[in-house]
């Protein structure tokens, strides 16, 4: 999937027939899991936090995960692992632009 740098995925937890994805968790879980894929990598001395690149949020009451086509551009393998838990498990992905606060 080619995406512009400008546009961000968003994973939603809603399965393509309608479902809720369960655990409630999920969207937490996987943005920990990619915690350390960020710019300048991780550091030993770091506190953990959500990387830039794969961030949860809730969107109209959906947990959702941003993903950022850079973190394909820094691990390609982290990116398949973020897309193939998305593929493997049925749920909606989506592309748009994220505006500035």
């Amino acid at each position: 999937m080619d995406i512009p740098s400008t546009k961000k995925l968003f994973i939603q937890g809603v399965t393509h027939d309608g479902r809720t994805f369960r655990p409630s968790d999920w969207a937490e879980r996987l943005a920990g899991v990619m915690s350390s894929f960020r710019p300048g990598g991780a550091t030993p001395d770091s506190y953990l936090s959500y990387s830039p690149w794969c961030v949860p949020t809730t969107i109209n009451n959906v947990k959702c995960v941003i993903v950022s086509p850079e973190l394909r551009d820094h691990d390609v393998m982290a990116w398949d692992f973020v897309m193939n838990f998305a593929r493997d498990n049925d749920l909606t992905v989506g592309e748009a632009c994220v505006l500035p606060e």
